[in-house]
């Protein structure tokens, strides 16, 4: 039966770096303020586009979608970068 590899049986698989921890707290800010405006501003394109009928024409659907695409990915990809951030490494798992 074929043994299972994982990334500690090939050295120097995954590189790694030294870095300080300003950076990595400068890093989760700035991703932590992206989240928040990526979120907010999306929502608010959403509620636009739904409340006033002069805006749902064939050609904003494009943007909608776009705004829908950003608003899921700000909301579950902001926070757990900001998380890794804060404890500057992955925590959630080998699984995760």
């Amino acid at each position: 039966a074929p043994q299972k590899m994982t990334v500690q049986d090939v050295p120097r698989a995954f590189p790694t770096v030294d870095v300080p921890d300003h950076a990595h707290y400068t890093i989760g800010v700035v991703i932590l303020i992206v989240g928040i405006t990526g979120t907010l501003g999306n929502f608010l394109v959403f509620y636009a586009f739904c409340r006033s009928r002069s805006l749902q024409t064939p050609a904003n659907i494009l943007i909608i979608n776009l705004a829908i695409s950003d608003f899921l990915m700000s909301i579950t990809q902001s926070p757990v970068f900001f998380t890794n951030s804060l404890y500057k490494h992955w925590i959630f798992g080998e699984k995760g």
